[in-house]
C-alpha cells in the first residue's frame, strides 16, 4: 500500500513539473511565432497604389517658332553708276512696280547713243547694198554684168543685213542697262533696309561683290517655321490649325494653318520642319521675331497615363510594378508613348484597372509580397 502511495506521489510530482514546464515553454513558442510573423510583415515593402488615367482628348503642344516674311528679297543694282535719287526709306509700304531709286550712269547713256548711231550707219549701208544688189540682178537678165559681180553684190547685202541685226542687239542690250538705272519694287511689301544714299557709287558686282541697296519683305502674310519633335510628327499634318503667340503679348494669339512639312527628319535633332502660314493684316507680327506656336495634338484614346516614378528599369527591360492578389508585386512590361515630365503615357502592356505602385523600392522583385498602405485612388495629372 505504501508502495502504491509512493508511485502516486511520484506521478503527481512529475505531472506538476510538466505543467510548470509547459506553462513556461508554450508562451515562449507563441511569442517566437508572433515575432516571426511580425518580422515577416515588417520586412514586406510598404507601398501605395494609383490607378492609370485615360489620356486627354487633345494636348496643347507649345513649340518655338521662327517668323519669316512670305516673300523676302534683297534689291541689288544691275548697272554701275552713282545714286541719283531714292524715294522710299525703311518702314515704307511699296507696291509692285513702284520706283525705289534712280542710278545715274553717264557712260552707259553715251554708249547707248553711240550704239544707236552705229545702228543707223549699218541700216544705211544695208539699204545701199540692197539697191546695188537689185540693180545687178536686173542687169544680169540682159547679160550686162558678170554673174560673179551679181553674187558679190547679193552677199554684200546679206552681210550688211547681219551687221544691222548685230547693231540692233547691241542697242537693245544697252537700253536694258539704261532701264536698270531705275530700281523698282518686285512685289507688294515693306522696305526693311536701305543701304545707300544719294551720291554713293553703285557697283553691280562685276569685278567685285555687289552691295544690297534695299531689302523688301512681304509681311501681309507670314511663314512660321517650327521644328516638331519626332513623337508629334505624325500628328502635325498639313491642314491642321495652329495658334501663334508672342512672349511679349501673352494671351493674344494669331490663328494660322500648317501648309507643308519637310517630309524628312533632321538626323541631328530628330525633328520635322513644318511651315505655318499666318495672315498678318494688323502687322503685329514681324519677320525675324521669336514666337510660340500652339498645336492641338489629338491623343489616342487607348493610352493611359501614370506617374513617371512608377517606372522601374531591369536587365530585361522597362517594367511597371502592380499589385495583384492584394499583396503580391508583379512587374509587367510596358510600351511608353510621350513623356510629360511628372507623368508618362503608356500605349501598351497595362490595364486600366491595374493597381500601379506609385513609388516602388529599387529592391522590388517579381512576386515579392508587399503591404498596401491606405489604398486609395491617387489623382494623376493628365495633360490637357
Amino acid at each position: 500500500m505504501s508502495y502504491l502511495r509512493a508511485i502516486l506521489v511520484v506521478l503527481v510530482i512529475v505531472l506538476v513539473a510538466a505543467v510548470v514546464v509547459a506553462s513556461g515553454i508554450i508562451p515562449r513558442l507563441k511569442a517566437r511565432e508572433n515575432l516571426k510573423k511580425t518580422t515577416e510583415i515588417a520586412a514586406e515593402p510598404t507601398v501605395t497604389v494609383v490607378h492609370p488615367k485615360r489620356g486627354a482628348l487633345s494636348e496643347d503642344v507649345v513649340l518655338p517658332g521662327n517668323i519669316q516674311a512670305f516673300m523676302d528679297a534683297a534689291i541689288n543694282a544691275r548697272t554701275n553708276g552713282y545714286l541719283k535719287r531714292w524715294y522710299f526709306d525703311i518702314g515704307a509700304h511699296v507696291k509692285r512696280g513702284q520706283l525705289l531709286a534712280e542710278i545715274e550712269s553717264p557712260e552707259i547713256d553715251r554708249q547707248l547713243q553711240q550704239a544707236r548711231e552705229e545702228l543707223a550707219t549699218a541700216q544705211a549701208n544695208l539699204k545701199l547694198s540692197q539697191i546695188t544688189a537689185e540693180r545687178y540682178v536686173d542687169l544680169l537678165k540682159s547679160d550686162s554684168v558678170a554673174k560673179q559681180e551679181v553674187d558679190n553684190a547679193v552677199q554684200d547685202a546679206a552681210a550688211k543685213s547681219a551687221a544691222v541685226k548685230s547693231a540692233q542687239a547691241n542697242v537693245q542690250r544697252l537700253e536694258q542697262l539704261v532701264n536698270f538705272e531705275k530700281i523698282y519694287a518686285p512685289f507688294n511689301g515693306v522696305v526693311t533696309a536701305r543701304n545707300t544714299d544719294v551720291g554713293q557709287l553703285i557697283d553691280s558686282g562685276s569685278g567685285g561683290p555687289a552691295r544690297e541697296l534695299f531689302h523688301v519683305a512681304a509681311i501681309d502674310k507670314l511663314r512660321v517655321f517650327v521644328n516638331v519633335p519626332q513623337v508629334y510628327s505624325h500628328e502635325t499634318r498639313p491642314g491642321i490649325k495652329a495658334d501663334v503667340e508672342l512672349p511679349e503679348l501673352p494671351g493674344k494669339r494669331f490663328t494660322g494653318t500648317l501648309v507643308r512639312t519637310a517630309n524628312s527628319m533632321d538626323p541631328a535633332t530628330r525633328t520635322l520642319l513644318v511651315e505655318v502660314d499666318v495672315v498678318n493684316t494688323t502687322e503685329v507680327l514681324v519677320p525675324g521675331a521669336y514666337s510660340e506656336v500652339h498645336f492641338k495634338i489629338k491623343s489616342d484614346q487607348g493610352t493611359l497615363v501614370i506617374p513617371s516614378t512608377a517606372l522601374v528599369f531591369r536587365a530585361d527591360g522597362l517594367r511597371v510594378p502592380i499589385v495583384v492578389d492584394g499583396n503580391r508585386a508583379d512587374l509587367v512590361p510596358v510600351t511608353l508613348g510621350r513623356d510629360f515630365g511628372n507623368t508618362v503615357e503608356v500605349v501598351a502592356g497595362l490595364s486600366k484597372d491595374a493597381n500601379v505602385i506609385a513609388d516602388p523600392p529599387d529592391s522590388l522583385v517579381q512576386g515579392e509580397p508587399v503591404r498596401v498602405v491606405h489604398p486609395r485612388e491617387t489623382v494623376v495629372a493628365t495633360p490637357e
